[in-house]
């Protein structure tokens, strides 16, 4: 292996690309020309039907609703569990956009909450700190597929009364103490956008134990109507946020495999962590214990200070050049423009003051230590996994010992 770096003119680790994704297979190829040709294609397919029943068993739940994304999953979950004009949903400051925006399509009012920077997962110790008489749910999300600390909501939901919903958006097949996520709490949402785990292109689901719950989102989800009733007569502020029976039949073969590819990232996850873990100046994140990630992402630590200073941005190009692209994935929520309050759209968000907000696990992960690696890496074979480590190996090395060549990289915004 040359120690050169590729960005500084020498031989890069990887010239060849990463596995694909999505993932096209003949199950799937033949489930969709099956509905395409012999099923309804939306409202009454048989498709979506088992769809349903199978994603259910999948997560351990008693009743599943396909939706078309994650994120009018999560509107909906606020919806049917009684959210209301004003009242506040607590969630992470380190999550995709959707969490929060969900939460103000309905609404309510975003409150964030900090992360452990251990685990990148909602802190409870933060959110029980944040309760108020207007707190009407907490949203913990299951970070890169690694649950959130169940226990401890579960126990907070019960203390104070307040609906738990998950985004287990990147989750699919993760498990805590041998239960499945989603239907943990009240409910649960996933995603089947294109990079999920499972995915569909688009496309969403809602999962539950709670069957008033599910009839709720029913409702929300198919325009107002309600189970058995008019097709012309409508009881809530609902939509049309029903999945296509073409992305459901994309999707079935998917729940045959998906345990097989669990078992890949997991094993990849691992020898990642082994190796990424052994260099100075890297730490894994952990998991809670007895839990099971679905290894949506891999994500590890990088310490400057160990690196003689020198930026995580420094590093992410440097990795690029040597064929391997990590990144520092979500910024804080209350740094992003939405956050920067119009009353006159948002009039309940009024007195907000979100750029205010520092929250110090949020910040020194999403700003100084979080490293992203795609989630096709983890469907790797062991050369490629090699390449990587090798990637991080190359420049960690260069960065302790050539610091003084990193002065003449041009940064970029990441």
């Amino acid at each position: 292996m040359s120690t050169d770096l590729a960005i500084f003119g020498g031989e890069p680790i990887r010239k060849e690309p990463f596995p694909a994704w999505p993932r096209i297979t003949e199950d799937m190829k033949r489930s969709l020309i099956h509905t395409f040709e012999e099923e309804e294609w939306g409202v009454g397919s048989k498709t979506i039907t088992l769809f349903n029943e199978q994603f259910a068993t999948m997560q351990d739940a008693k009743y599943c609703l396909s939706i078309h994304s994650g994120t009018s999953a999560i509107w909906i979950c606020l919806k049917a569990a009684g959210i209301e004009a004003g009242d506040e949903v607590i969630l992470p400051s380190y999550t995709f956009i959707a969490t929060a925006t969900a939460v103000v399509l309905a609404n309510a009012v975003p409150v964030f909450a900090d992360i452990d920077k251990k685990t990148a997962n909602l802190d409870p110790t933060s959110v029980e700190k944040l309760i108020t008489k207007k707190t009407k749910a907490i949203i913990p999300v299951h970070t890169a597929g690694a649950p959130a600390d169940m226990k401890a909501f579960l126990d907070i939901s019960k203390k104070y009364n307040i609906p738990i919903i998950e985004d287990a958006a990147q989750g699919h097949g993760s498990s805590v103490d041998n239960r499945k996520v989603g239907a943990i709490g009240l409910g649960g949402i996933f995603s089947f956008q294109t990079s999920k785990n499972m995915s569909s292109g688009e496309g969403g689901a809602i999962v539950s134990n709670d069957e008033s719950f599910i009839d709720a989102c029913f409702s929300y989800h198919n325009c107002g109507r309600v189970r058995n009733g008019k097709w012309y007569e409508h009881f809530r502020l609902g939509s049309n946020m029903r999945m296509s029976a073409l992305n459901a039949a994309i999707l079935i073969p998917q729940i045959k495999s998906v345990e097989n590819d669990l078992i890949l990232r997991e094993k990849n996850r691992e020898y990642l962590d082994s190796h990424i873990g052994a260099i100075d100046g890297f730490i894994p994140m952990d998991l809670i214990p007895g839990s099971r990630s679905s290894n949506h992402l891999y994500m590890v630590r990088y310490l400057k200070e160990e690196f003689n200073n020198i930026s995580r941005e420094l590093f992410f190009k440097a990795m690029q050049a040597e064929g391997v692209f990590t990144y520092k994935g979500w910024s804080p929520l209350y740094k992003e423009p939405l956050f920067s309050i119009n009353p006159k759209e948002y009039p309940w968000l009024e007195g907000r003051n979100y750029g205010d907000l520092f929250h110090s696990g949020t910040e020194i992960i999403a700003e100084e230590q979080a490293v992203w690696l795609r989630q096709n890496h983890l469907l790797g074979s062991s050369d490629d996994l090699k390449d990587v480590v090798d990637a991080f190996e190359k420049v960690s090395n260069a960065l302790k010992k050539n610091p003084e060549k990193f002065d003449e990289i041009k940064l970029y915004k990441d």
